[in-house]
């Protein structure tokens, strides 16, 4: 029985072994998941410190407006109580012209490990509404002295000077809170701007606002044309929302963007009553991104773990088939448990210093560690060497990947064409038949 079951095994020694890296590999998965939770949980703690130092500087910034709301009430005849009901309604008028101007000077604030991009801005509005046309009838009572101005801002606590609203030359007082429910959730309401009902052919104001943010700022197109200008010193801006800008100059001492809006690029008309108007669907505008975002970069980096465990394997495999040893599945486990630890390597690191820098200690250390180890089972130094250099290779590859973002599938796919074909051409010379006949010498158990 001993004889059958061990001629079983010879027969069938290449495949129990391609099973049992195979299996041994997916076992691999477990350790690499729980990394990729380890790094959700550093991001998530980088959010949190994020919220902090938002909650206390200004999160981040959005302006709509301003928007003119005038209420009006109307009398209608109630079936129910078979009489005349009065019925409150507002009316919206959105700036014909609208032009802002923005200046942010940008700053990084640290809460223990974590950095967080935050900014001052200095931000100047003007622009003019035409003439308001509500007719007043007998069903009809508009309510001129009760108009407002609604102004958005979506972080209130960031407002670090007085607004001074300016009116067709005079100057209004801005108050906080808006009054028009659903317009927009946050800002600053201007009273009375058309106290005694005296209507002229347009309405110019401007005011300047001085906003503490954290990450990004946007603005709402409600001009019928909206004209936007943003300059800062910082040189890595992300342009995001519904708009890209017209034109924009990035360098090194920082950007320069400007936009162009129309009333007909957006959803929504220049007037209307009562309905309910989503304005930030439209919102345009620009983030302040850290240099690298290493939670980001870290997880894609672990999308090729699986192809760096299977290759290293695979060096080992050929290695004991072609001279004939006998790797243990335990020293196959302590390879792949040095292939993971690279990725916890790099997420530490890559928190205290640049991801270069980081990437290159956690590749060496590794290279260098399985190499050291390598030699204790292949006995020779040119197998070592090989296999360093098969791990150098996929460490420098993987690195290009990372930095080519928009070309990493086209590369990736081309790169995995080169390793199938290279480990096509290694083995097709091998005898698979004859290997398990024997042990061979040298053998390691």
């Amino acid at each position: 029985m001993t004889q059958k079951t061990q001629s079983f095994y010879d027969r069938n020694a290449v495949i129990l072994k391609i099973a049992a890296i195979g299996f041994l590999t997916l076992a691999l998965l477990i350790p690499m998941a729980m990394i990729q939770s380890l790094v959700m949980e550093r991001k998530s703690r980088q959010r949190e410190a994020a919220d902090e130092i938002s909650s206390k500087w200004g999160a981040e910034q959005r302006l709509s407006g301003p928007i003119l709301v005038v209420p009006y009430k109307t009398f209608e005849y109630d079936k129910d109580s078979k009489r005349m009901v009065t019925v409150g309604h507002y009316a919206y008028f959105l700036p014909e012209e609208l032009k802002i101007t923005g200046n942010l000077a940008p700053d990084i604030r640290n809460r223990g490990i974590f950095d967080v991009a935050v900014y001052s801005s200095d931000i100047k509005v003007e622009g003019f509404f035409k003439s308001l046309v509500i007719e007043s009838s007998e069903s009809k009572q508009v309510d001129w002295d009760g108009a407002f101005l609604a102004i958005g801002l979506s972080d209130l606590r960031g407002i670090k000077e007085a607004i001074r609203f300016n009116w067709n030359g005079s100057s209004l007082v801005c108050e906080p809170g808006v009054r028009s429910g659903g317009l927009v959730e946050s800002g600053v309401t201007v009273n009375n701007p058309l106290r005694g009902g005296i209507l002229v052919d347009e309405y110019r104001f401007s005011f300047n606002v001085a906003l503490n943010g954290s990450q990004s700022i946007s603005f709402v197109p409600v001009g019928r044309e909206t004209v936007v200008a943003v300059k800062s010193s910082w040189n890595n801006p992300s342009f995001e929302g519904a708009f890209l800008p017209n034109s924009r100059t990035i360098a090194q001492s920082g950007f320069e963007a400007n936009w162009k809006v129309l009333e007909l690029n957006r959803n929504y008309p220049q007037k209307w009553t009562d309905s309910e108007v989503n304005l930030d669907e439209s919102a345009f505008g620009v983030a302040l991104l850290l240099p690298v975002e290493t939670y980001q970069i870290t997880e894609r980096s672990m999308k090729y773990a699986i192809l760096f465990i299977a290759l290293t394997f695979m060096v080992f495999f050929f290695v004991e088939m072609m001279r004939k040893l006998r790797v243990h599945p335990v020293q196959y486990i302590l390879v792949g448990f040095g292939l993971v630890l690279f990725y916890l390597l790099l997420l530490s690191l890559s928190e205290q210093m640049g991801f270069g820098i980081a990437y290159l200690i956690a590749s060496l250390g590794i290279v260098a560690m399985i190499t050291s180890y390598s030699f204790g089972i292949f006995k020779n130094w040119r197998l070592s060497a090989i296999l360093a250099g098969v791990l150098a290779l996929l460490y420098g590859f993987l690195y290009i990947l990372l930095q080519l973002q928009d070309y990493a599938l086209m590369m990736g796919s081309i790169g995995l064409f080169i390793v199938l074909g290279t480990v096509m051409y290694l083995s097709h010379r091998i005898d698979w038949y004859s290997i398990g006949s024997g042990r061979g010498e040298g053998s390691i158990g």
